[in-house]
């Protein structure tokens, strides 16, 4: 499709049809379907079959599939076929959701990416080459780099700060080609193209008539489609006499765009949220338009032609010109006018961003458990197909959540409870199978009742011997402690040989009556142990933690020339708390002999919710009215020591003689018996927070400060995969709103010696307000009189008490930079703990525990590498692409079972190029000896990020820079012939691993 240079200045606009359709935000997934969504793909499909210049594209493959299952004739996917062939249907991006980009972790954009590249390669042979990410809120620098290794030719964003945007588009600076890992640099980059001020909606206005244009099928209502098809503020109609004036509306409006870009090559996307459920009046309209402008194009100095994303973009490859490189700085955060800063969504609904974080951990867990248990158990007698169901059950919904109104929390009440049903749901169904395989591999009689659950929130039978299986799904050795709740203090431990194991048992926070046994467990990579935990049997018992209880302290009151401080020591830090004031008041770490001032409190940022007041903060927007206030004039302690674990219980109320406390910190401090390989865990600092119900509008951070000279920079990361330096700006505006940043697993700051990182088990907003100061955003409650956001439910009064957990490390640059990521990792990756009680026969004991034959070797890699998949996707097409579009065209595609045979292996390098002298060298790997415990390994093809390219055949699209003016095609990394590969620093490899048939 090589065009022509534009004659005499002619302008080329690509009108790109187009309907956004957010997989939830205002409706359900299921209203959607039923009021507009399924129309959508009947009647557009219908309409493109009627005029061949006709064109459309297709994103969120969460409904396309729902209408292909379920509502799609067999003659509609016959027509599928033949539109893509002619490509005149097109698929872009083609994940299951169009992800949100500032709060999401990348193994979670990377999974529902796969998961929908999966369907559309197995169903059509299709593989997406361009993105479409035309309503996150922001850009990340991770999502340009996971598009370049899915094998995308060029991205496409939208949402970027209102100023900068202003900025670029005067300068034509809107297109670029973008660095967004500073490692991976030319080899990953990616054409990207910023969309102007119109965004991804048609403009509807005007100038010769008060009614709309260009929406002729109107808007779509809920909960049914009008009976008489009559829907509201349909547009007007195009007609003999208007025709003219529409057609000069339409072409000032390319003529205004095309001043923004240095091409004649115009993007004109026709549609907007919920568009095209009635595509023939809105054909049927366009065509009119699209063929008399073309008639006088003379006259106008523009064509116009129906397009997808991929006709727009090869224009303006085929120019090829020299494009500007746009380094690994990414657009957040995100305004949209000066007091709205889109900051508020990286806090909102904690509870739904920890339950998505902890469905996708235990859905790591559950398939590498799996795919073990089937390379391993060939003769198991669990049903592969049932299990990959069940499997199936939860990548859908941990893909589905990741929407850009899903994890961000800006979705109606209503609709975040479908998020939490559709995860719960499949979280049970991952636990049910992971604790049948367990049963299936002990044999063990299956009258013993088994209740799994995932970590603390299971608990035992009183007075019963219980047995807890404890699986590590990370591909390391670890050693760390998992928490079982027990209704008596005086209980032991034994592993499977019968020899005690470490332990200590304490009241627990949450209930009087039961209380809180650790344990100490060491687990091979990809491996799992069974404890039996039995009430106190005259041996050596778990030992107990002895609890001191302070006085309540009156801030106001407290005395601050005497201070009473006390230490918390374990081998890595000396925790020091002033008993005047029941607060932290230092921390010294052990190695360095280095004492840091350290003090953390809670405040509180009151917005306005009335209108007429000035700006509000919403689920989306954070606007601050003042600077933070402290919450609590009283501070309770509580102090339980033992042999292994020191907790801290810090209880805040808004006063001396308050009943109930609104805050507290669970501060756990670890030792380590000799002969245990304790460094991670003694150089964390475990916290836990428990933050509600807060007042109404009212937004909640904890703030720490220290005697570091940060000069207010702060790091903070993109999804999990990369760090980004935040210093802090001052605007005019908002400058407390605009100085905040999502951090989805880390953050840190530091001076010229020490480092302090926060790691965390969910999304949160994070900000430096001062020299020393870090701050994080736990919880908001909200509620506001705007009229739009009244009318779509989007309040957020959420009276809920949430309950995150953040580890601390506080060191040189140097020891906190060889234990940030892997404790990362093992925080999001914590053990799956199940639990059984014993009745009758007691089932024996496994052999394999022992470890003794090859079967049973662990899965272990190094600690700068992290195995980020391992799984069995079940899919049914032939790598062989010639094969697979040959298989399709007869129709053989659609038989068959699942694909058990096909392992999915994905490797990631943790560290940049030049963080640190030893951990970012490349690495080698022999995937042979990696995974011999599963088997023999007999072929590996080296694939494309999700799956659908053989490496060696994908040629991407280089786009001239100065940096490399030749336009060659980029090919992959190499793959050697015998099972070994080399991995480079922040490379995500992708494998099919094929064993010998046992």
């Amino acid at each position: 499709l090589a065009l022509p240079p534009r004659a005499g200045g002619e302008l080329r606009a690509f009108v790109v049809a187009h309907s956004h359709m957010d997989v939830g935000w205002v409706y359900t997934v299921q209203e959607s379907m039923h009021a507009y969504a399924a129309n959508v793909y009947t009647t557009v499909i219908e309409e493109l079959m009627k005029g061949k210049q006709r064109k459309f594209i297709a994103v969120e493959q969460e409904f396309f599939r729902l209408w292909w299952d379920a509502v799609a004739t067999d003659t509609q996917k016959q027509q599928v076929h033949q539109l893509l062939q002619e490509g005149r249907l097109e698929f872009v991006i083609g994940g299951q959701v169009m992800h949100d980009e500032a709060v999401t972790l990348i193994d979670d954009q990377i999974l529902q990416l796969t998961e929908g590249h999966g369907f559309l390669y197995e169903t059509f042979g299709f593989r997406p080459q361009f993105s479409w990410h035309v309503d996150p809120f922001g850009a990340s620098a991770t999502t340009p780099t996971l598009f370049a290794l899915a094998g995308f030719n060029a991205h496409l964003i939208s949402r970027i700060d209102y100023d900068l945007k202003d900025d670029m588009q005067k300068n034509k600076k809107l297109q670029f080609v973008w660095q967004g890992s500073p490692s991976l640099s030319a080899r990953q980059e990616i054409f990207t193209h910023v969309m102007d001020q119109y965004s991804y909606c048609t403009p509807s206005q005007l100038p010769f008539s008060n009614r709309s244009g260009f929406f002729w099928n109107g808007f779509a209502t809920f909960p049914d489609p009008p009976k008489d098809g009559v829907y509201p503020n349909m547009s007007l109609p195009v007609t003999d006499a208007n025709l003219h004036l529409y057609a000069q509306t339409m072409v000032a409006n390319i003529k205004e765009r095309a001043a923004w870009f240095r091409t004649g090559d115009v993007l004109w996307p026709w549609g907007c949220d919920k568009q095209f459920f009635n595509a023939s009046v809105q054909y049927s309209n366009m065509d009119l338009l699209v063929d008399y402008i073309n008639k006088h194009s003379a006259e106008f100095g523009v064509t116009v032609q129906y397009a997808t994303v991929s006709d727009y973009f090869q224009a303006v490859y085929s120019r090829n010109l020299t494009w500007e490189i746009r380094d690994s700085q990414d657009f957040l955060p995100y305004s949209t006018e000066p007091f709205q800063a889109w900051t508020g969504f990286y806090a909102s609904r904690s509870t739904l961003k920890g339950v998505a974080r902890r469905a996708s951990s235990l859905l790591y867990a559950g398939e590498s458990f799996f795919t073990q248990y089937v390379r391993k158990h060939p003769e198991g007698s669990i049903c592969k197909c049932k299990a990959l169901e069940q499997l199936q059950s939860l990548r859908w919904a941990v893909s589905e959540v990741q929407h850009h109104d899903g994890i961000t929390g800006t979705e109606s009440p209503k609709v975040k409870d479908m998020y939490m049903n559709n995860l719960m749901y499949g979280m049970l169904n991952v636990k049910k199978l992971m604790a049948s395989i367990v049963f299936d591999i002990n044999n063990a009689k299956k009258n013993g009742e088994v209740y799994s659950s995932v970590y603390t929130t299971g608990s035992g039978k009183p007075d019963v011997d219980q047995y807890v299986v404890v699986y590590n799904p990370l591909a390391w050795n670890i050693t760390t402690f998992v928490t079982v709740s027990v209704s008596n203090e005086e209980m032991s431990v034994y592993d499977e040989l019968g020899h005690s194991v470490p332990a200590q048992v304490q009241s627990s926070v949450e209930s009087q009556s039961t209380y809180d046994l650790y344990i100490l467990v060491t687990i091979s990579g990809l491996s799992y142990r069974k404890y039996s935990i039995k009430p106190q049997d005259g041996r050596q018992s778990a030992f107990i933690g002895s609890s001191v209880k302070y006085k309540r302290r009156d801030l106001t009151r407290a005395d601050q020339q005497s201070r009473q401080l006390f230490p918390v020591v374990n081998n890595c830090y000396q925790i020091v708390f002033d008993q005047n004031t029941n607060l932290m008041h230092s921390i010294t770490v052990r190695e360095t002999n280095q004492t840091v001032q350290f003090t953390q409190e809670f405040l509180e940022y009151h917005v306005n919710g009335d209108t007429k007041k000035g700006p509000i903060s919403d689920n989306y927007i954070f606007a601050p009215n003042a600077s933070a206030v402290p919450v609590s004039k009283a501070v309770g302690l509580e102090v339980i020591s033992g042999s292994l674990m020191t907790e801290i219980r810090q209880y805040f109320y808004s006063n001396v003689t308050s009943q109930d406390y609104i805050y507290a910190v669970f501060t756990r401090l670890y030792s380590v018996p000799e002969g245990y390989d304790g460094k991670l865990l003694c150089h964390r600092i475990e916290q836990e927070y428990s933050v509600g119900p807060l007042e109404l509008n009212r937004e909640a951070v904890l703030r720490t400060s220290t005697n570091l000279n940060t000069k207010q920079l702060l790091y903070t990361d993109n999804n999990g995969y990369q760090m980004q330096k935040r210093p802090f700006k001052a605007y005019v505006n908002n400058t407390v709103a605009r100085n905040y940043y999502p951090m989805v697993q880390t953050a840190y700051i530091e001076d010229d010696t020490t480092r302090l990182m926060l790691l965390a088990e969910r999304a949160h907003g994070v900000s430096s307000q001062g020299n020393g100061q870090v701050e994080v955003m736990l919880h908001r409650r909200i509620w506001n009189n705007l009229q739009w956001n009244l009318n779509n439910n989007l309040t957020l009064n959420d009276s809920s008490v949430v309950r995150p957990v953040i580890w601390l490390i506080l060191g040189t640059k140097a020891v906190t930079n060889t234990l940030y990521r892997t404790s990362g990792l093992a925080l999001e990756h914590r053990p799956v703990v199940m639990f059984g009680a014993l009745s009758g026969d007691k089932p024996k004991l496994p052999r394999r525990l022992q470890q003794n034959s090859v079967h049973d070797l662990p899965v272990v890699v190094p600690p700068n590498l992290h195995l980020q998949t391992l799984s069995i996707p079940g899919w049914k097409y032939s790598s062989n692409h010639a094969e697979q579009v040959r298989s399709i065209r007869i129709g053989k595609q659609k038989q068959g079972d699942a694909d058990f045979s096909r392992v999915l292996l994905r490797i990631r390098h943790l560290y940049e190029v030049g963080e640190d002298p030893v951990l970012s060298q490349p690495v080698m790997v022999d995937l042979k000896s990696l995974l011999q415990g599963l088997g023999s390994v007999v072929a590996v093809e080296e694939r494309s990020l999700t799956g659908t390219w053989d490496v060696n055949t994908l040629e991407r699209w280089k786009w001239k820079t100065a940096q490399y003016p030749g336009k060659k095609f980029f090919n992959s990394t190499e793959t050697s012939e015998d099972f070994i590969v080399t991995i480079h620093p922040k490379e995500i490899r992708t494998f099919f691993v094929y064993f010998q048939v046992q």
